[in-house]
């Protein structure tokens, strides 16, 4: 069966789950049941699904049920419909089958991991049977890694129309953000603190600035992730390391590669959190610093880890609705000039009006779904990034109905 053929356009994989349900809610709520798509809630446990429908009051909502475990079942889902818009994690648990599917029935497919080591291994097992399927597989379509890799797009643009050529060094920096972690995101962290504990290869691509380049292009000028507090004068700031930069980074240099046309030879991009000026500011970095590099090292160590396990938000648990209102995100992005022009640097600035992980990144991956399966996408198939599947349509669509905003600045 053709992908224009099949019954449904999305199905929300892991919908009676809490970022699920998040989802499902947004696109009823944006798009309705009967609007310019088909859709449906997916997922193992067919009681739990019917009691979402019944939360959503949407009784028409088809549900399909099937076991993220099994391939048979995988192979029925992804041959039903256009587009799977997953959340069950952690990915490499959970995902590794649907993705295998995905990719050989030319399914469509966007998820919310931030898993770098499982992408690695699903890119290098199953980037080619995507390809020839017509497949986009893209991963990373929530806070990780949207802001910071259509950030970088978009500020690519804004360069290409003020110099006529891409800027060689961005830099982000995040200037502030609210939100509540649910135990979902925990649970990943925690796989993934226990897979590179057991696996010295795992350790090795998680510390890899290229890790999900593609194959033959996995160096550059990028470094290591910025590890201590530093003064930062283009932006105009001490920075601290921030934690999600670990697969932000590797997914704005696939970006990059894919797109080389758009990004140019020799890019670069630096991500970090933005602290202040002066003492204060000084101060503040450090103390972040200290903070995060203490956690991760105590969360690195098996028994520090498993006793501090039952203390931390479990699978389900997540962000009240009021939690989700009040938070927001902010991001600021600097662009170098041609070397050489006396241009000045660009600067830009993205918002969201919801907490990071929940509330905005719900509504980032329903668009990313609804942008798959409806627009006239120009990418190739293959394993993609938001950036390089859907660039400016999505930036578009955020826009207009996300609550994410973009801004040139300066």
């Amino acid at each position: 069966m053709s992908a224009n053929e099949r019954e449904f356009d999305i199905v929300v994989w892991g919908a009676s789950g809490f970022t699920g349900q998040l989802v499902a809610e947004y696109l009823l709520g944006r798009y309705g049941v009967e609007g310019s798509f088909r859709w449906a809630l997916g997922g193992r446990n067919e009681l739990k699904l019917d009691a979402v429908r019944d939360r959503l009051g949407a009784a028409e909502l088809p549900l399909v049920l099937g076991d993220g475990t099994d391939e048979d079942s995988m192979r029925s889902l992804a041959e039903r419909t256009r587009v799977v818009c997953t959340t069950v994690g952690p990915y490499a648990t959970y995902g590794s089958p649907l993705i295998a599917a995905c990719a050989r029935a030319g399914t469509h497919y966007c998820d919310l991991t931030g898993e770098l080591h499982w992408i690695r291994r699903m890119l290098d097992a199953h980037q080619e049977t995507a390809r020839a399927s017509g497949a986009r597989i893209v991963p990373t379509c929530g806070f990780d890694s949207i802001p910071s890799d259509l950030g970088v797009y978009y500020v690519q643009g804004a360069a290409h129309e003020r110099y006529g050529a891409p800027s060689r060094h961005v830099k982000c920096g995040v200037a502030g953000f609210s939100g509540a972690m649910s135990g979902g995101t925990v649970a990943s962290m925690l796989h993934m603190m226990e897979a590179a504990e057991a696996d010295r290869e795992i350790r090795r691509i998680m510390a890899d600035p290229y890790a999900i380049n593609p194959e033959g292009e996995r160096e550059g000028p990028d470094g290591p992730d910025h590890s201590a507090p530093a003064y930062d004068a283009d932006l105009g700031q001490w920075t601290a390391p921030f934690v999600m930069a670990g697969i932000n980074t590797r997914v704005v240099r696939r970006s990059a590669a894919l797109r080389a046309d758009f990004y140019g030879p020799g890019f670069r991009y630096q991500e970090s959190m933005l602290t202040g000026t002066g003492a204060a500011g000084a101060l503040k970095a450090s103390g972040i610093t200290l903070g995060m590099n203490a956690g991760m090292a105590a969360m690195a160590l098996g028994p520090l880890r498993r006793a501090v396990t039952p203390r931390l938000p479990a699978p389900g648990e997540g962000p009240t609705r009021q939690q989700q209102e009040e938070g927001y995100w902010d991001l600021r992005f600097w662009a170098a000039p041609p070397a050489g022009s006396g241009a000045r640097p660009i600067q830009a600035r993205l918002r969201g009006d919801r907490d990071p992980g929940y509330g905005s990144t719900s509504k980032m991956l329903g668009e990313s779904a609804v942008c798959l399966a409806q627009d006239h996408l120009q990418s190739p198939a293959g394993f993609l990034t938001p950036a390089a599947a859907m660039g400016q349509t999505l930036i578009e669509r955020l826009q207009k109905n996300a609550g994410v905003s973009f801004e040139v600045t300066g």
